[in-house]
């Protein structure tokens, strides 16, 4: 699975750590009482000396308090935090921040409306011009390639801020989504936004009970988009209102973290979740989780289909040392954005590993459905037994607690394939994975065409989120996160033979926060148009090289404080996750993905050249 935090310790640390993990507060707080005491039993032996994937104390000082509570109470350290009561938990919170929560995370209205007589959509600068950046890949194929951008390569060292927006969260992820003149961004606070994309001023927010951290598809007059509870919502694009939302899976851990895909009046919809987090905790039931793809009907949100990826229901096979019984076959989340062939009607997805010893046929795989019926065309499972939970990297972590008994290295697919026609019709599909492996398939019959190796893999790295593709090339981002013997940077390969082209090294890391968890790593996806490529990197800085041989021509750290137009304090961090995207003539990205040991932030800036500033 891409990201999941603190996976570089023991199961018992894990289930110890996690109940106050999320209290994400500053050293500042009352030297004594319970809230001390409960920090530190269950959070000081990972915070106050990290390693690895656990973020240090002072890292994790900008949550705030309810985002805190909501994460113990209902979110994603509530099996961890199962054994403090409401007043503990608040006592935590209280003593980590120095401020006892209010008790909601909906914030107040924003402070720059819209004017009542500003653009609808259909009516501003992309609209008619082709010029807009849809759900994730921008287009079906998922190409993260931008034809349109409305600024040349030559335009590119000359992009300026022109104007900075602040989320009431901290940990930001997602990928704005750009259409006919607004931005709909999500943020970790629940609440998304549709924004006006020359001013930023707000058109209206709607606030959803839990985390979102993917990106809005426009589905005719839906703005829709899914989060951390397993939920999708479609909402009126034009004024922010639900239209209707739907639960796609009764898991506490299941998520929607990859975007939806809408075509023709249907939505198509991944599920993944997070039970590899729940799973260290000796009591918890380890693992009853299916990965799936759903096709709803986007003016209802009535399911048309479901197809897991493992066929087989969970089912007891054995018990843990402790006696806690466990289940399998579990795993094989789609963590990202189904990719559509509607001309052959076939849709492709990537999955995730296994979390349990049972054999899994689908986990770390390419797989093709078919669009009308969800029926399975083929499968290319090319890794097997990559049985992993949190907690079970130790060298005697095998069968320990919940550990499978047959470890993998969790390198699976977190990335959405790329299809890709080449001169004389031949079509390639495109993909990478974890391990720093690429791959060329049919899309066919997923045959392999052919392979290439850019990075040293680990369960960060090589490739996170994912490339993007041109005409000719295939653009990778290499994390290689806590990799031995890593090579972060950036590769271009032949998307006829997957022979590189070029390859730049990364340059940096230059963090302006310090020496603390800076670093080179590039795990957020790419985003190319004609001659740029755009890859962000952990130490905040985005980059844009050419396509011809990888030199950068623009270097911007986003990892700053700025004005923002909603008059939220807000600074960027480290980049990862969705890509930069652009349309219109400018750019966006979102800046602080620190849900692990980047620098958090709460930023979202969006360019333009310098003389259409």
């Amino acid at each position: 699975m891409p990201r999941p935090d603190f996976k570089r310790v023991g199961p018992v640390a894990v289930a110890l750590a996690f109940a106050g993990s999320i209290a994400w507060g500053a050293d500042s707080g009352p030297p004594g009482g319970e809230g001390a005491h409960l920090y530190t039993q269950f959070c000081a032996g990972c915070h106050d000396h990290p390693k690895d994937r656990i973020p240090p104390r002072e890292a994790i000082a900008k949550r705030t308090p309810d985002e805190m509570l909501q994460a113990l109470n209902s979110g994603l350290m509530r099996t961890q935090a199962g054994g403090l009561n409401t007043n503990e938990r608040i006592a935590v919170v209280t003593y980590l921040t120095g401020k006892a929560p209010l008790g909601t995370i909906a914030a107040p209205p924003e402070k720059n409306p819209c004017d009542a007589g500003s653009a609808q959509p259909g009516s501003g600068p992309a609209s008619g011009s082709g010029s807009q950046w849809n759900g994730w890949g921008r287009d079906l194929d998922n190409s993260h390639f931008q034809p349109q951008p409305g600024f040349t390569a030559a335009d590119v060292p000359h992009l300026k801020v022109k104007w900075a927006f602040g989320y009431r969260g901290t940990y930001i992820y997602g990928q704005p989504t750009i259409v006919d003149g607004r931005v709909y961004v999500t943020s970790s606070s629940g609440r998304v936004y549709s924004l006006d994309a020359k001013t930023g001023c707000t058109h209206w927010t709607f606030d959803a009970p839990a985390p979102a951290r993917g990106v809005f598809s426009i589905a005719g007059d839906l703005a829709v988009f899914g989060d951390d509870s397993g939920t999708v919502y479609a909402l009126d694009a034009a004024k922010g209102t639900l239209v209707w939302k739907r639960k796609l899976d009764p898991h506490p851990d299941a998520r929607i973290t990859g975007g939806p895909v809408y075509y023709r009046d249907r939505l198509y919809v991944p599920v993944s979740s997070l039970e590899e987090l729940s799973a260290p905790v000796p009591t918890y039931e380890c693992c009853k989780f299916r990965g799936s793809v759903v096709a709803l009907d986007a003016r209802t949100g009535k399911v048309i289909w479901q197809t897991y990826t493992i066929d087989e229901q969970p089912h007891p096979y054995r018990k843990s040392k402790t006696g806690t019984q466990l289940y399998g076959p579990a795993g094989g989340s789609v963590w990202s954005a189904p990719t559509l062939d509607p001309k052959h009607n076939l849709l492709y997805v990537g999955t995730g590993n296994s979390y349990t010893d049972l054999p899994a046929a689908r986990t770390d795989s390419i797989v093709a459905l078919d669009m009308a019926t969800g029926a399975i065309k083929w499968v290319n499972q090319l890794r097997s037994g990559d049985n992993y939970i949190v907690g079970c990297d130790g060298p005697n972590a095998a069968g320990q607690g919940n550990c499978p008994q047959q470890l993998g290295p969790d390198v699976d697919f977190g990335t959405s394939p790329i299809l890709r026609t080449l001169p004389g019709g031949r079509r390639v599909l495109l993909t990478g994975q974890k391990s720093g492996q690429v791959y060329g398939l049919d899309p066919a019959t997923g045959k392999q065409l052919w392979t290439a190796r850019v990075g040293a893999g680990s369960s960060v790295g090589g490739i996170e989120w994912g490339g993007a593709a041109d005409e000719s090339q295939m653009y990778l981002a290499v994390s290689d996160a806590f990799a031995a013997a890593g090579k972060p940077g950036l590769t271009a390969l032949r998307i006829d033979t997957g022979k590189q082209a070029w390859r730049a090294a990364p340059t940096g890391p230059v963090c302006s926060w310090g020496r603390r968890s800076c670093s080179a790593a590039q795990s957020q996806a790419v985003a190319v148009i004609p001659g740029a490529v755009f890859s962000g990197s952990q130490d905040g800085h985005l980059r844009a090289y050419s396509t011809s041989d990888g030199h950068v021509i623009w270097d911007f750290d986003t990892a700053q404080a700025f004005d923002t137009v909603n008059a939220v304090a807000a600074a960027g961090g480290s980049l990862d996750h969705g890509s930069a995207t652009m349309a219109g003539g400018m750019l966006f990205v979102n800046s602080g993905y620190g849900r692990i040991n980047g620098q958090p932030g709460n930023l979202l800036l969006a360019f333009a050249p310098a003389e259409l500033n």
